[in-house]
């Protein structure tokens, strides 16, 4: 996927902050492709759900796709930033630092049930400050603490040259077959490379350019785009060779996988 140009959108508007009364609070916001809602912080927690399009989010040394049907969740004091990679219709839940729905201070992609979808679009309507509205507020946070996570995370390292070739492999997945590949185009020697991917990412340059195929594959599935298609497009030799893959991740084929998501959101 090129690199385009973003554009800046104003990230909070007044009154909207969480309080122990009204503990989740929702900001919705349509953006065009490309905008950016620069690095920024808040004392809440954000769970910020895509209705419709593809958005990233950056957070120190990772990033994560989100498409349609999934949402991030950002803990407290957290500095992110986030990018349309599409038109977007966006449902940002703020979240009060005392109703977290998690334990730990990472942030998470979730699948988006029929349940909680279905409370984030009646949230948006509940009058304020009504026992309707403190109801659903509820009911999200317990559906949330449900939901399934899912490996949509790119981790990305400090070190230049091995942040080169994850650079080139994110903007481009099926643009380089092998690490020796991968060496030549950044001036690194193979064994190096695969040092570096032990000792800042923790993991083979196999496993994390299969994360990050996993994260461009959703975007690309949920576009409508044919499967043999994103299996060319993320460097697979075969589409049966992508849907192993998938299957190895997830327990099912990309076609039921994504069947089953258009079905709940029918």
């Amino acid at each position: 996927m090129a690199t385009q140009p973003v554009t800046h959108t104003r990230l909070h508007l007044p009154g909207t902050n969480p309080s122990p009364s009204r503990p989740v609070r929702m900001v919705a916001r349509n953006l065009e492709a490309s905008q950016t809602l620069a690095a920024h912080r808040h004392d809440w927690g954000q769970i910020t759900y895509a209705q419709e399009g593809v958005i990233r989010v950056a957070v120190a040394g990772s990033s994560w796709i989100v498409p349609p049907l999934r949402a991030i969740w950002i803990p407290p004091s957290t500095v992110h930033e986030v990018v349309t990679l599409e038109r977007a219709r966006l449902r940002a839940l703020y979240v009060h630092g005392g109703a977290v729905p998690f334990t730990d201070a990472r942030c998470r992609v979730i699948e988006v049930s029929a349940l909680l979808r279905e409370s984030i679009a009646a949230l948006e309507h509940a009058p304020a400050e009504s026992a309707r509205e403190a109801l659903l507020a509820a009911l999200i946070l317990d559906e949330m603490r449900h939901a399934a996570t899912l490996p949509m995370q790119i981790a990305l390292p400090d070190d230049k040259r091995l942040r080169a070739l994850c650079n080139l492999l994110t903007a481009a997945p099926g643009s380089i077959a092998t690490l020796a590949e991968g060496a030549r185009r950044v001036g690194a020697s193979e064994r190096t490379l695969a040092r570096l991917f032990r000792s800042e990412l923790g993991m083979s340059f196999g496993e994390w350019r299969r994360q990050m195929r996993l994260a461009h594959a959703a975007a690309l599935i949920a576009r409508g785009m044919p499967m043999s298609q994103v299996a060319a497009e993320l460097g697979y030799t075969s589409q049966s060779a992508f849907s192993a893959m998938f299957r190895k991740t997830f327990g099912q084929s990309p076609s039921q996988f994504f069947a089953r998501q258009s079905a709940s959101a029918a």
